[in-house]
């Protein structure tokens, strides 16, 4: 009898299944000083504790992005081990901050399912919730990916989840005790607040970085995702092996500290696409453009929604006259974060 385990494929999958993922993962310095190390990031509010507490918390949380990292890849031997591309996320939100210490668990809910015309392959849908050692749920998103069948055989019953557009301002979860009222702008710095970008406004964050297969996978070992399509290039047709989207993530908002200093905390993750592959040796920029702005209940807290896009091209191109993403994007990110104002 075998014992190891080959992955869920499309037709394990049932809507209204909870799977709880395997693994807890206590956080220390060292996730936060590797990724500091595999990204050039440099946000105040996650480098110093004498910042963050002068932005009223106890310290300086973990970046927002290794919570993303962590709770995700517990998922991946459950959701998408199997997968053939991670496609996109939706009603993303970061509901309290994680501080080096805490122990975070995922798990996950299917609330979708869809057959691809090729009958070889399907999207699932999955809202996953973080949680820490107190059971405070700590971020909770939908994603949705493409996962091999195991044969060519029926299907179950197509449900494709209503997800909304974008996380409206309202049900933004600020952290306890956040204030900006006595922003230090030189120690973050850059001068810009909220209301010195206007809605429409395009910012090209200037800096490029070749990716390299080493650093993709330490970050993807780092994270404790699995995915066969990350690690084993005999898995994809064209012997490559494909860069974790997170990690592209991760060097775009570490990319856009250059004209975006001050958008400290990502508070949700309204809706994304990876667009094209990304592979070792591609070479990758990122452009910003402001979707939206608007003040918070909190003292001197503005939130900012913006558009993230990693590119092998030009700042500003997004789609060709077809209306599909041009061939350089590999990543569209839509999310909102907390800036002063």
């Amino acid at each position: 009898m075998t014992k190891t385990n080959a992955g869920r494929f499309f037709e394990d999958y049932t809507v209204g299944d909870v799977i709880t993922h395997a693994v807890p993962r206590t956080v220390s310095g060292g996730e936060r000083a590797l990724y500091h190390a595999l990204y050039p990031a440099r946000g105040a509010l996650y480098s110093s504790d004498e910042f963050a507490r002068a932005c009223g918390l106890s310290g300086s949380p973990v970046d927002d992005l290794i919570t993303f990292h962590t709770v995700f890849g517990k998922t991946v031997p459950d959701v998408s081990l199997n997968a053939v591309a991670n496609l996109g996320y939706a009603e993303g939100r970061w509901l309290r901050p994680v501080y080096t210490g805490d122990t975070l668990v995922s798990q996950s809910e299917v609330i979708g399912l869809k057959q691809n015309s090729n009958g070889k392959s399907g999207v699932v849908w999955v809202r996953t919730t973080g949680r820490n050692q107190r059971g405070e749920d700590v971020l909770s998103y939908v994603r949705w990916v493409m996962v091999r069948k195991r044969g060519e055989g029926d299907a179950p019953q197509t449900v494709i989840p209503e997800l909304a557009e974008a996380v409206a301002l309202g049900d933004l979860v600020i952290p306890e005790g956040l204030t900006f009222k006595d922003y230090d702008l030189t120690l973050a710095g850059e001068p810009h607040r909220l209301r010195d970008y206007a809605v429409g406004e395009v910012i090209d964050h200037v800096d490029g970085v070749t990716i390299e297969e080493a650093e993709h996978m330490l970050a993807t070992r780092l994270w404790q995702n699995t995915a066969k399509v990350h690690f084993d290039a005999t898995n994809r047709a064209d012997g490559k092996r494909l860069i974790y989207g997170g990690h592209v993530i991760s060097l775009a908002r570490a990319l856009s500290f250059n004209g975006l200093a001050n958008a400290q905390m990502i508070v949700a993750l309204n809706g994304g696409a990876h667009a094209n592959p990304c592979f070792a040796g591609d070479t990758v920029r990122a452009w910003s453009e402001v979707l939206d702005v608007a003040e918070t209940d909190a003292p001197g807290v503005g939130a900012i929604r913006l558009r993230l896009v990693v590119t092998k091209g030009a700042a500003g191109v997004l789609r060709g006259e077809d209306g599909k993403y041009h061939a350089d994007v590999l990543l569209d990110l839509d999310y909102w974060a907390l800036m002063p104002v």
